[in-house]
C-alpha cells in the first residue's frame, strides 16, 4: 500500500502537475513542492511552467494570481477556505474616490489582494519588489492598497513619492509586538533581529534586517551571525534551517501563526490530485484586467 506521498508522487506525474508552496505552509508540505518561495518567487515561477495542473499550496489571492497569470491551466487549491483577511482590506470605492482627488496618481496593489482589487490597480507588487517598482513608477502619487505597514516602510525608502494610505494590515504580522522583541532579545542578546516589512513600525525600529520572507532568508544565510530573531510567520523556520545549519533561530513568545497557511496539509493536496476539486475559476474580465498590473509587476520587476 502507498504512502500519501507516494500517492500524490504518483499522481502529479500521471496529472502532469507541479506542486508550488509558499514559505508559510507546514513543513511536510514544503517538503513535497517541487517549487518553494514567497509570493513574487511563485508569481514568476508560474508563468512558463510545462505542466498543465498547478497544485498551489497558499491562500486564495495566490491561486488567482496563478490563474490570471496562466489562463490556459488548471489551478488547484487544497484547501479552498485558506484566505488572506489583509487581500479583503481595501475597496473599490476608495480607489476611485483617490483617483478622483489625486492627479498623477498610481494605484499600487500589493499582491496580497483579491483579483477585484488588482484589476482596479496600475501595479501589482510584493514586499520583495515593491521599493524599486515605486521608485521607477513615472508617477509622484502613489496610493498603496492594503497594507498600510508595508506602504509606511516603502515611503521611507522612496520619499520623493506622495503616499496616501489605506488602513489595512497582515493580522498575523500586526501583532508582533516590540516588547516581546525586547524580551527575547534580553533571553537572547546576541541574536539579530530580522523582520518583515508587514510588520508594525515599532517593531521595524528595533530590527537590523527588514526585507521580504525571501530576503530573510538570504540573509540569515549570508550573515556571520549564529542568532536570529524572526518576525514573520514560523512556516518560515523550515527552510531557515535547512539553509542555515548550526545556526539558531528564536520566534517571539507570541508565535506568529497564519492558521489558513497551516490548514494546507498532504491529505488535501492528495484530495485535489484525485479529484480535481477547488478549482480556481475567474471570468475573462477579470482575467484580463488583473493581469496588466501583474505582468507589469514582472516587467518593472527586471529592469
Amino acid at each position: 500500500m502507498m504512502t500519501v506521498r507516494e500517492e500524490i508522487e504518483q499522481l502529479k506525474k500521471e496529472r502532469n502537475a507541479v506542486i508550488l508552496a509558499h514559505y508559510y505552509v507546514r513543513p511536510e508540505v514544503q517538503e513535497i513542492a517541487d517549487y518553494i518561495g514567497d509570493s513574487f518567487y511563485l508569481s514568476k515561477i508560474a508563468v512558463g511552467l510545462n505542466e498543465q495542473v498547478i497544485i498551489f499550496c497558499g491562500v486564495s489571492f495566490m491561486g488567482e494570481s496563478a490563474k490570471i497569470l496562466n489562463p490556459e491551466k488548471t489551478v488547484l487549491m487544497p484547501d479552498a477556505s485558506a484566505d488572506c483577511a489583509m487581500a479583503h482590506m481595501a475597496d473599490v470605492q476608495t480607489i476611485e474616490r483617490v483617483r478622483k482627488e489625486y492627479k498623477d496618481l498610481a494605484v499600487v496593489c500589493y499582491i496580497n489582494s483579491t483579483a477585484e482589487l488588482k484589476r482596479h490597480s496600475d501595479v501589482c507588487v510584493t514586499s520583495a519588489n515593491a521599493v524599486n517598482i515605486v521608485r521607477a513608477l513615472p508617477e509622484r502619487n502613489i496610493f498603496f492598497i492594503p497594507d498600510r505597514h508595508l506602504a509606511h516602510f516603502v515611503a521611507e525608502q522612496v520619499p520623493e513619492k506622495n503616499f496616501i494610505y489605506n488602513d489595512g494590515c497582515c493580522p498575523i504580522h500586526a501583532r508582533i509586538s516590540q516588547e516581546e522583541i525586547h524580551k527575547a532579545k534580553a533571553e537572547h542578546p546576541r541574536a539579530l533581529v530580522l523582520a518583515h516589512p508587514e510588520c508594525p513600525e515599532a517593531v521595524l525600529e528595533t530590527a537590523d534586517y527588514i526585507g521580504s520572507t525571501s530576503g530573510i532568508i538570504s540573509y540569515a544565510e549570508q550573515s556571520s551571525g549564529e542568532e536570529f530573531i524572526i518576525c514573520t510567520e514560523v512556516g518560515v523556520e523550515y527552510e531557515l534551517r535547512r539553509r542555515c545549519p548550526g545556526k539558531q533561530f528564536y520566534f517571539t513568545e507570541t508565535r506568529p501563526v497564519c492558521e489558513d497557511m497551516k490548514s494546507i496539509t498532504l491529505e488535501k493536496i492528495l484530495n485535489v490530485l484525485r479529484t480535481g476539486e477547488n478549482e480556481v475559476l475567474l471570468n475573462g474580465s477579470v482575467i484580463r484586467e488583473s493581469r496588466q498590473p501583474l505582468e507589469r509587476m514582472l516587467d518593472l520587476g527586471q529592469k
